[in-house]
């Protein structure tokens, strides 16, 4: 029997309307849900403000989980779509307040850029809401385009943002 070839991905899961943590835990088990998915491993789930956001949204609880899938980035994308949809998620305008988020952090060592899928997620070098989770289930996986390790990413932005104050 041949084996089907998986690829480790990463996703990363916020929430900021309702009952934040139970919509973080379903949509991780709506993803085991998905054929072709295994949801490995799931991060600490970590507090912090909307960032981007109308003015006044409410905290976001984020977390990032570990998936082997054997579906391409873009069904994969696809599936993610479809787990925000099916628990209630709108979308109406960018960053607004939201049931639950799914964005596609890394697939593999693949650097994508469509339309439709940007990976590695460009701005999660700059989001302190997914490196800290990143580095705590995978502190030694390298950004593919960046070449440095989530560890050395959150280290860098850590220190970035002392200089600032």
């Amino acid at each position: 029997m041949a084996r089907t070839h998986t690829v480790t991905a990463y996703i990363g899961l916020g929430s900021n309307l309702g009952d934040r943590g139970a919509n973080v835990l379903t949509a991780i088990a709506e993803l085991g849900k998905v054929p072709g998915v295994e949801v490995v491993q799931v991060s600490s789930m970590m507090d912090n403000p909307a960032v981007g956001g109308p003015e006044g949204s409410p905290a976001f609880l984020n977390a990032v989980a570990e998936i082997e899938t054997s579906l391409a980035s873009h069904s994969l994308m696809d599936q993610l779509l479809e787990v925000e949809r099916k628990m209630g998620r709108v979308r109406k305008m960018k960053w607004e307040p939201r049931i639950i988020d799914l964005d596609l952090l890394l697939y593999g060592d693949a650097i994508i850029s469509t339309d439709e899928l940007m990976v590695p997620h460009p701005l999660m070098h700059e989001r302190k809401f997914v490196l800290v989770p990143m580095a705590e289930i995978a502190p030694e996986v390298v950004h593919p385009a960046m070449r440095m390790t989530m560890k050395g990413l959150l280290d860098d932005l850590v220190q970035r943002e002392q200089c600032k104050t």
